[in-house]
């Protein structure tokens, strides 16, 4: 049974993933998470990967994504997706608010 079937995005805690990069997780199921990501200019997010499917959208802003090799500007209304396992980083370029998918949840981000 759920606590609530809604999440207010001020009421839901905003944890600060790395250095200019805070996250809120808005909405848990058994197999997806849903996260509100804010990203400060010039904040970076090494090169890594993870099991995770995950999916984003850009809601303003502007960010420089690589994935598996491949760079990208992505900019509001875009959106991109990573299998799980394949390596990415995010260069900020501008004040940035994405919403992304995770597939299966993230218990790091509960």
């Amino acid at each position: 049974m759920h606590d609530s079937y809604f999440v207010i995005p001020a009421e839901a805690p905003q944890v600060e993933q790395i250095t200019g990069v805070y996250r809120r997780t808005m909405a848990t199921t058994d197999s997806l998470m849903l996260c509100e990501f804010f990203l400060e200019r010039d904040a970076f997010v090494p090169e890594h990967q993870h099991p995770h499917e995950q999916a984003g959208y850009i809601i303003y802003g502007k960010i420089e994504m690589t994935v598996a090799g491949q760079t990208r500007i992505c900019q509001p209304g875009d959106t991109y997706q990573i299998p799980g396992g394949v390596t990415y980083s995010v260069r900020v370029l501008i004040d940035t608010l994405l919403v992304e998918v995770f597939s299966p949840p993230r218990e790091d981000f509960r």
